[in-house]
């Protein structure tokens, strides 16, 4: 990717956006916006409330860039910092809920069409604490003790929620069919 901050190096892009440069920030957000969006947006269930996850994590960014410590991927730690800001939004209970007008006025939606779509649908009727545990580990692919840290709570907790999403998962989908 070609960018017109610095030479456009991962390192340089970092240091440039460190220092507040907005040219480093709009190649950093233009090169991991949509996957920290999609993290977002699967975490807090509203794609205005993962526009403003991702918009916090960008305003901040550089004064977290200054704790940031280049070991491990960086793309791996800015969805860390991401999933810390949903989860500090759910906890706030800032989430937007909002009904479509179409359902507030009584009219039905139609069916899901694809597996895709009714599995997406079940998982958002999961309570927050279950959902981000199943986003975590099994969408994100992070470790028990990895969610764990970032929830705040035991990587038995974790083990358990995880368990009992799958279980709540599986309900709604076997009664959906």
């Amino acid at each position: 990717m070609s960018t017109s901050a610095g030479n456009g190096s991962p390192a340089s892009l970092i240091t440039e956006a460190r220092a507040g440069s907005p040219d480093a920030l709009s190649a950093l957000y233009l090169e991991h916006g949509a996957a920290l969006f999609r993290l977002a947006y699967r975490l807090v269930g509203a794609r205005e409330d993962a526009e403003d996850v991702v918009h916090d994590v960008f305003v901040g960014l550089p004064d977290a860039l200054r704790r940031y410590e280049e070991r491990g991927s960086f793309a791996a730690w800015l969805k860390r910092v991401t999933a810390r800001v949903a989860l500090m939004r759910l906890r706030s209970g800032k989430r937007r809920r909002e009904v479509a007008l179409d359902k507030a006025v009584g009219q039905v939606q139609p069916p899901a069409t694809s597996g895709g779509d009714g599995l997406a649908a079940a998982v958002d009727t999961l309570p927050d604490h279950l959902r981000a545990v199943l986003v975590l580990k099994e969408i994100e692919g992070y470790s028990h003790s990895e969610v764990g840290e970032l929830l705040g709570i035991s990587v038995g907790a974790s083990r358990v929620r995880l368990n009992r999403a799958m279980r709540r998962l599986r309900r709604t989908l076997e009664d959906g069919r």
